[in-house]
């Protein structure tokens, strides 16, 4: 979405600049792909619903917000994130975050699309939706329409709006008695299930255009900016937890009137089909439907952007990108969103622990965060990521041996520890090297 244009439109004091740009970021993280998660993650939760709620506030919410901070503190782009593990690796790491991007989380959204306010109303092929879906993305994205901006003002108070009242409304129905949780580790199933959002590769894909572009004051200080951002990233991190939060208990309230097969997208659908009836479903799964399709704009346009860079400013490389993208998400768009979901694991595996490194190495002090300990830090996290990422392609008993060595390898955090003794060493030599 187009956060920039709320900043443009007001002259306010400090604590209204604030809800706006808190508004903003809350936009540009929140999407489709947020909105199917959490309700299944409280069906299967149930009784542990807190436990569920507090692991994904960890990686869809608090390591994203993170990702905003360190941009304010860059003043860069994505490339800034891990230039200082080498030039090559930045290169490298940006062009494998957009190729995700394009493969998985965009094609999600017209599969979320067709799910959910599509085949319901026309039971058309997925593959006719997918087709009509990026061509208009395409288009979008090469012209840059303003229509855009028209739909990111008032479609996200839409959302907000349909989402508090689903989420009221279930409060107060009749109690229903919790069934009891069908995860093994609620914590760690709600930790993991934050990697489907996206929002830390979200945060510093566009983060860095986001915090560029913002309308400040011309004399405002380095310090005023890094203040304001701090702030509205506590107002967008506050509403992303209370939206999750109320999803997730309502998913858990509701959970014994799902089957135990039904999908994220048929989750969703019936629990607002249950608090606010026909006509609430289908205005709801019109705004997923644009909210995707906004993303899916996003997404293109931000990895073509990318493209056209690294081709001096090559407008040509800018519209093959685009059509090719578009192209890849016709092919993969068809395929239900379980399924995407299910691809998506390995990659994510792959890249996450990367990329939740870099942002909080980036939000460290200089002193705590040198050239050596990022190489070696992101060094030693990429290592122990493999078997995590390997999992999911190869059986896990042949794995056996490794995740006995690495802790919380089972749980598919088998880097954290690690990384986590590597910062710690490493700043206490080059500590020890300067007395």
């Amino acid at each position: 979405m187009e956060p920039i244009g709320y900043l443009k439109s007001f002259r306010m004091g400090k604590h209204k600049e604030a809800l706006i740009l808190g508004f903003a970021l809350f936009s540009m993280f929140f999407g489709a792909g947020n909105l199917i998660l959490p309700p299944y993650l409280g069906v299967k939760a149930g009784n542990t619903w807190f436990w569920v709620t507090l692991g994904f506030f960890v990686t869809a919410v608090v390591i994203p917000i993170l990702g905003i901070f360190a941009h304010a503190r860059l003043q860069g782009t994505m490339y800034d994130f891990g230039k200082k593990v080498s030039p090559v690796f930045s290169y490298v790491y940006c062009l494998v975050v957009y190729s995700i991007s394009i493969a998985l989380p965009a094609p999600r959204t017209a599969s979320v699309t067709h799910e959910m306010a599509i085949q319901p109303f026309f039971g058309t092929s997925s593959l006719l939706t997918s087709s009509i879906y990026f061509f208009l993305v395409c288009l979008f994205a090469i012209n840059r329409s303003k229509v855009l901006q028209f739909l990111g003002k008032f479609l996200t108070p839409l959302i907000i709006i349909i989402l508090c009242s689903v989420i009221c409304i279930g409060l107060f129905s009749p109690a229903n008695e919790m069934a009891a949780t069908s995860l093994a580790s609620p914590f760690i199933d709600g930790l993991l299930e934050g990697y489907q959002t996206f929002d830390a590769i979200g945060a510093i894909v566009v983060g860095g255009v986001l915090v560029i572009s913002m309308n400040f004051k011309r004399n405002a200080s380095f310090q005023s900016k890094k203040s304001l951002i701090r702030k509205a990233g506590f107002i967008a991190g506050f509403g992303l937890l209370t939206i999750y939060a109320g999803l997730i208990y309502n998913g858990a309230l509701f959970g014994s009137s799902f089957e135990a097969s039904a999908t994220r997208t048929e989750i969703l659908s019936g629990l607002s089909l249950q608090t606010l009836g026909s006509i609430g479903n289908t205005f709801l799964s019109v705004l997923v439907g644009l909210a995707c399709f906004t993303t899916a704009v996003g997404i293109v346009t931000g990895t073509s952007d990318y493209i056209k860079g690294l081709f001096n400013q090559s407008q040509s490389a800018y519209v093959i990108t685009a059509v090719v993208s578009s192209i890849l998400g016709v092919v993969i768009g068809q395929f239900d969103v379980h399924y995407i979901i299910d691809v998506a694991l390995p990659a994510l595996m792959f890249i996450y622990p990367i990329t939740i490194v870099l942002i909080l190495l980036n939000v460290l002090p200089e002193k705590l965060a040198s050239p050596m300990v990022f190489k070696i830090v992101v060094g030693v996290t990429f290592l122990c990521s493999i078997p995590d990422f390997l999992k999911f392609i190869i059986p896990t008993e042949q794995l056996t041996g490794v995740q006995k060595l690495l802790p919380f390898s089972e749980q598919s955090l088998g880097w954290v520890l690690p990384a986590a003794i590597a910062f710690i060493l490493v700043n206490s030599i080059l500590k020890f090297r300067k007395a």
